[in-house]
């Protein structure tokens, strides 16, 4: 059986090719933050719980955020064949993984908007050209991680209506040095940023949230996608930031002029259908 991940920070989506209708979630899986025992722990308690005696993986395609150098991939393959054994593993970038299941065999520009972001040019399945992400502190703008930043700076420096902050408080109970701690002094900072993306959304039809979130994600366009052909080939999105604020892309490609050509939420269904 063919088993095909699509991980990011916050999550890996998983599903074998031959039973694509079950997708199996366990935590993110990125190199750049964990060592090898770290995913092969997630990959024991999380993943082969799941999977059942009765799957018998043969081959293995893992996109994953933070996979873009052979180091960082060796780390991700060592971990899946500590558990999977000799068989067939091919590690890629996330990114690649979106352009693929976004856009299949055609040539597009393929974007991803969740707990980070990114952007490449894609042809004849691979990638040709990449604008850097830069991680959350120089980029990935219109991210999650972006999105929860500015949603902690407007909160604590009183650039958002009572009503948000009053609920952000009973929500959430935190206070400032909560906060800080949390970005400044714990692992994974830009996955706790990005849980607030469902509060966001929440209210988004307050006007300084509304202005935040359209700002970040034309940011994105601007500073990305533009450098890119994207008056001729169509502009392809995936991840749950682009999924949940769809209607301010469609606006922003009519002020910029682009074509959307689709927004997923995630691109594993669209990846069964490449290796299929």
């Amino acid at each position: 059986m063919i088993l095909i991940a699509d991980s990011g920070s916050t999550k890996t989506a998983w599903t074998l090719v031959e039973k694509a209708d079950n997708v199996i979630k366990t935590d993110g899986i990125n190199p750049v933050f964990m060592n090898s025992g770290c995913v092969e722990e997630i990959l024991r308690s999380q993943l082969l719980p799941q999977l059942g005696e009765q799957a018998i993986v043969t081959e293995i395609y893992f996109y994953g955020a933070g996979c873009a150098s052979a180091e960082k991939n060796n780390l991700v393959k060592q971990a899946l064949q500590n558990v999977f054994g000799d068989i067939k593993i091919e590690i890629a970038s996330d990114l690649l993984g979106a352009a693929r299941g976004l856009c299949k065999h055609q040539s597009g520009i393929a974007c991803i908007m969740g707990t980070g972001s990114n952007s490449c040019l894609y042809e004849n399945g691979n990638i040709r050209w990449n604008v850097p992400a830069l991680g959350f502190i120089l980029g990935d703008e219109g991210s999650g991680a972006v999105l929860g930043k500015l949603l902690m700076g407007n909160l604590f420096k009183n650039q958002l209506p009572d009503v948000v902050k009053q609920d952000f408080e009973q929500t959430y109970g935190l206070t400032m040095m909560d906060v800080i701690e949390k970005v400044y002094r714990t692992p994974l900072p830009n996955r706790f940023l990005a849980s607030f993306g469902p509060f966001i959304s929440k209210h988004i039809n307050q006007p300084a949230v509304y202005n935040m979130v359209y700002d970040a994600l034309e940011s994105f366009i601007v500073r990305n996608v533009k450098q890119y052909p994207y008056t001729t080939l169509p502009v392809y999105f995936t991840g749950s930031i682009a999924f949940y604020f769809a209607d301010i892309l469609n606006q922003l490609a009519d002020k910029h002029g682009f074509t959307i050509g689709r927004i997923d939420q995630d691109p594993l269904q669209g990846l069964v259908e490449f290796h299929q």
